[in-house]
């Protein structure tokens, strides 16, 4: 089973010992009783089922696992303290260390359901003990945190940046579950990917599969929504990276862009549409066809819009917008629809000549396709394995137009 957010006086405890190699003193600088930090220690030692110190005479000395496991406490608290550091910049205590994990596990929740209702029954506490936490994390902060609305609960600018912090810190300490499970010969990781359309249909399910072949108790999930929602998750680590098109420029500068290879677009059109008999044809003559268009704000769009300015036109052939490849592919076949899309995320479909891809230039439509993370991310042994085979996969399947063509 995989432990919850652990106490944090227990993760300050835990470091301050491995730092004295004492646990006398670390008693003096984290202000606990020696007896209450060996039970800190052996309660983060049964959460994560393995022992993190071996006790000498001497003193603490870590063991290998506990070696992995600082890292991440580290991290995770030093994430805590620069998150309480922005939102109470006029203040000089040290507030990150009079949080508690109710407070934290309320701010979480809330920002989750946005409402205490719901925010209790999904963390299983009761609606008065979820209020109690949240508002003492206000006066810890000494800022509103939270605003009543009509629909529910708003977070404050300020605690959308805390919640920010904290989640990322979470998802230290998880990495720091994983690693540890791993090194136990029992990887339990959980990798989850933020999806955008072209790697759905052959380079992640190609690369999962290879990943997973003697992977036991590994699972990897998908998250598959608009590039903004899965880029706030990728920042909030909640996904570990983003697979599909790259943006330019870059829309933060706390991540970094991989890229893997170039993806041209194409006209498209299903096999015997009128235009596929063509042998010379233009822009303009599928004007007199109805348009599946994908959204402006996708890189597809952006070109379709931008550079052909098809949606500027008095009459214009758009009469469908989506970017669900399962529609798009179904309507392509139902009638004499045109679209534009990746040429590598159809070509299954260009090989069996289900569709066809009209002989039409497009000048500049190619895209960088590859991967997005944050830029202070560490991956585990086990989520480096996942990307190196990401790598290797689009190097070694045909077809493909690469990064260096």
């Amino acid at each position: 089973m995989e432990p919850g957010l652990p106490n944090i006086r227990h993760l300050r405890a835990f470091a301050e010992v491995a730092r004295q190699g004492s646990i006398s003193q670390a008693a003096e600088i984290v202000f606990l009783s020696q007896p209450a930090i060996t039970h800190a220690i052996s309660k983060l030692e049964t959460a994560l089922n393995t022992k993190l110190f071996t006790r000498l005479h001497k003193g603490m000395s870590l063991t290998d696992t506990g070696k992995s496991y600082l890292k991440r406490t580290e991290r995770a608290l030093a994430e805590i303290a620069i998150g309480t550091r922005k939102v109470t910049k006029n203040s000089s205590e040290r507030i990150d260390q009079k949080l508690t994990v109710p407070q934290l596990r309320a701010l979480v929740a809330l920002a989750t359901a946005r409402s205490f209702s719901m925010a209790a029954w999904n963390i299983g506490i009761s609606q008065p003990s979820i209020h109690r936490a949240a508002r003492d994390l206000e006066k810890n902060i000494g800022q509103p945190l939270f605003l009543a609305s009509g629909k529910g609960i708003t977070l404050t600018p300020v605690a959308e940046i805390l919640v920010r912090h904290i989640r990322i810190a979470a998802a230290e300490l998880q990495q720091g579950y994983y690693e540890i499970s791993a090194q136990q010969g029992h990887d339990t990781t959980r990798i989850t990917i933020g999806s955008l359309p072209l790697a759905r249909s052959w380079l992640l399910p190609q690369s999962a599969h290879k990943f997973l072949e003697n992977k036991e108790f590994v699972q990897v999930k998908t998250v598959e929504g608009p590039y903004l929602k899965l880029l706030r998750d990728l920042r909030h680590g909640q996904l570990d990276f983003i697979i599909g098109a790259l943006r330019n420029p870059p829309p933060h500068d706390d991540i970094i862009q991989e890229p893997l290879f170039k993806d041209p677009l194409a006209i498209v059109v299903r096999k015997g549409h009128p235009l596929s008999k063509c042998a010379k044809i233009n822009l303009e003559d599928t004007l007199n066809y109805p348009w599946i268009a994908p959204p402006k704000q996708t890189p597809t769009g952006t070109y379709l819009h931008n550079v052909l300015n098809i949606s500027d036109m008095e009459n214009t052939p758009i009469k469908v917008v989506s970017s669900s490849l399962v529609l798009v592919r179904g309507m392509l076949l139902a009638g004499d629809y045109v679209t534009i899309t990746s040429v590598n995320q159809i070509r299954f479909e260009l090989e069996n000549k289900s569709l066809v891809a009209l002989p039409i230039d497009l000048p500049k439509s190619t895209r960088p396709i590859g991967l997005t993370f944050r830029k202070d991310w560490q991956p585990t042994p086990t989520q480096k394995l996942f990307l190196n085979i990401i790598r290797k996969t689009h190097l070694d399947h045909s077809g493909l137009v690469t990064i260096d063509e």
